[in-house]
């Protein structure tokens, strides 16, 4: 299979999903990572880029696509984005597509969502995922991260300049994630979990 994740900054994809994407990438599959912009308004271009492309490499991603949209400005950029996503789906074909929750206090994460959806009308199974500034989010679909986590953290950890900017004192990104996994895992009955609020998902029985 073919998996795509959206995500609007440097780092969303790996809080959100990047150890749903790993078990996808351990058992074979294709994973792409789209990125729409190059988080400049938390850090230097430069690099964020140079993290990001470590994390991707870490995961073994076939490709790291960057949206080249400009960091808070999301909503601005609308019909370009819903234009280069609809591009990146005929390229690739995904059968599966992780993009952030629709409803965020991050005015990015809310357009990238909404710009997805309309992207994606034709496309069989879309996620939600959720990060630190999503609000509303109840989960219907879990994954169990166990064997994953390791390597989740080591894809947050490549984002150096990133893991302390919680704007919570004493919490590191990597806090919390680990959080919200337990939290997620106590919900699904395991001990690390991502969960997800589909917009579609379709379950194949043979």
């Amino acid at each position: 299979m073919k998996i795509l994740a959206i995500g609007a900054h440097p780092d969303d994809i790996e809080v959100g999903c990047s150890g749903t994407l790993t078990k996808y990438a351990q058992a074979g599959h294709d994973v792409y990572m789209l990125v729409m912009t190059e988080g400049h308004m938390g850090g230097e271009r430069a690099v964020r880029k140079k993290e990001q492309t470590k994390s991707a490499k870490i995961l073994k991603t076939c490709e790291l696509i960057w949206g080249g949209c400009e960091d808070t400005q999301l909503s601005f950029h609308m019909n370009k984005m819903i234009h280069d996503i609809e591009a990146v789906l005929k390229k690739i074909a995904p059968d599966f597509i992780f993009v952030q929750h629709e409803d965020d206090t991050h005015q990015d994460h809310r357009a990238l969502a909404k710009a997805t959806i309309s992207a994606t009308r034709y496309i069989q199974n879309v996620l939600f995922y959720e990060g630190p500034t999503t609000q509303n989010f109840s989960p219907t679909v879990f994954v169990d991260i166990k064997d994953a986590i390791d390597k989740k953290f080591a894809m947050l950890l490549a984002h150096r300049s990133q893991v302390q900017k919680t704007n919570i004192e004493g919490l590191s990104i990597t806090d919390i994630v680990r959080s919200t996994a337990v939290f997620r895992g106590i919900q699904g009955r395991v001990q690390f979990a991502e969960a997800f609020v589909p917009l579609r998902l379709f379950i194949n029985v043979p």
